[in-house]
């Protein structure tokens, strides 16, 4: 029974800097979650901003209802990505026009601050002590952890300590923290947030959006003249948060192999290094290509025969590279550079969905890339092999009615009139939380 049939509907604010139609990364998680709590008869509003996740501004209304959700839209700049002078103009007016508007606008049952842009739990700490409103994170990533962790930031200079302060804050009051898995957990927990307070939902992506479909069948294998080659893809942002060494390494090593083609597909900081890597030594069995649209991905992801993943060791915990779980849909197996000790690198072993370089602990990290690449070039049977699994731990584990049945039944203990959020540890088992 929905909230709907039982005549009642708890009203929740997210808020975010990205929402539909933006195809950031958190703007499609938070639709899915948004509509699907929205069909369960929770009264869903999104409170967001009008800007690109790249730059500029979307021509869309500032109020607008859509598949149920109500979305509000603040005035705030755009200047996008390309500067970090822009990016924290972007910030600081998303800031306080969401503030105004939380400060002065209806409350709600619950209100939920992702964490695009930093420190937006705080909006949420304001909230509480000003108004007594109730509220939660949705714990994507961790700041200023990430920032001092790609050394943006000095982590014994004041700004950082000031910066540690205030989001612990935000943090701390939440009623309930939401996490993306055990690393991200303990880091949270080393915050001041006790343990009986943080529930881990991993993020996810839709069984019936992305799913495994043969190269033969694929109109973009050979609208890309990729018919007879050996697909090596990255596919995603480009960040600070991801190494590539090893990847630039091994593409030079393979470069004018007549099978394989590495394909990388997206924007991000580094794109600017990896396409200038190609360029220098004149790569010819490589190309760039931007951002499929979300209504793509179902042929875009299942055009590799493996996909590359990369996250540098410090940043375990910090952030969760969503982009395995659609890879795990598509069927395809995941070849990750990056700590065996973090959330993707637990979930590709413990589901046997690809491998795992480490370049702390391995001792020849872009010997052991390439033979990895090599090994899976060879044998068909092992791909296969190894894109079943994730396919099957992508279904029971990572696929959006699962994930979002939990943030359901999160809010409905509460709710409900049951326990409250958080009075006990979630108990689901998660593949590599």
């Amino acid at each position: 029974m929905t909230f709907a049939e039982a005549g009642d509907a708890p009203s929740i604010l997210f808020i975010n800097q990205h929402y539909w139609p933006d195809l950031a990364s958190t703007a499609q998680h938070l639709t899915d979650l948004a509509e699907y709590l929205a069909e369960q008869g929770f009264d869903v509003h999104v409170l967001c901003s009008r800007g690109h996740y790249l730059s500029g501004s979307m021509k869309v209304p500032a109020e607008e209802t859509h598949n149920g959700v109500h979305i509000h839209r603040v005035r705030a700049t755009a200047f996008g990505r390309d500067t970090i002078l822009g990016r924290i103009t972007d910030y600081a007016s998303f800031y306080s026009s969401t503030l105004a508007r939380v400060l002065a606008g209806p409350a709600y049952d619950y209100i939920v601050t992702l964490t695009t842009p930093p420190l937006l739990p705080l909006v949420g700490t304001v909230a509480r002590r000003v108004r007594g409103q109730a509220y939660g994170i949705w714990s994507m990533d961790l700041h200023p952890d990430a920032e001092v962790a790609t050394g943006m930031l000095e982590d014994d200079g004041a700004p950082a300590r000031l910066l540690h302060a205030l989001n612990d804050a935000g943090y701390r009051n939440a009623d309930f923290v939401v996490d993306l898995g055990t690393y991200m957990k303990r880091r949270i927990h080393k915050k001041g947030v006790p343990d009986h307070r943080l529930h881990t939902i991993p993020v996810w992506n839709k069984k019936e959006e992305i799913a495994p479909i043969e190269h033969d069948e694929n109109p973009l294998r050979s609208e890309l003249g990729l018919n007879d080659k050996f697909v090596v893809m990255y596919s995603g942002n480009a960040g600070r948060a991801h190494r590539f060494e090893e990847v630039l390494a091994t593409m030079k090593r393979l470069d004018g192999h007549p099978d394989i083609e590495f394909v990388f597909v997206g924007e991000g900081p580094q794109k600017a290094r990896i396409e200038t890597f190609a360029d220098t030594n004149d790569l010819s069995n490589f190309r760039y290509l931007p951002y499929f649209p979300r209504e793509d991905l179902k042929y875009s992801l299942p055009m590799a025969d493996v996909h590359l993943m990369t996250l540098r060791e410090e940043m375990a915990g910090i952030a969760v590279p969503g982009k395995l779980y659609g890879i795990m849909a598509a069927g395809r197996p995941a070849l990750m550079v990056g700590p065996e000790a973090s959330e993707s690198g637990e979930t590709i072993q413990n589901a046997n969905a690809g491998r795992v370089v480490d370049p702390v602990q391995d001792t020849d990290p872009t010997q052991k890339l390439h033979d990895i690449l090599m090994s899976l070039y060879r044998d068909d049977a092992l791909r296969t092999e190894l894109g079943q699994n994730g396919r099957e731990a992508f279904l029971e584990h990572f696929e959006r009615e699962v994930c979002c049945r939990k943030w359901a039944s999160l809010f409905g203990r509460r709710l409900n009139g049951g326990a409250e959020v958080g009075a006990s540890p979630q108990k689901e088992a998660v593949v590599g939380s």
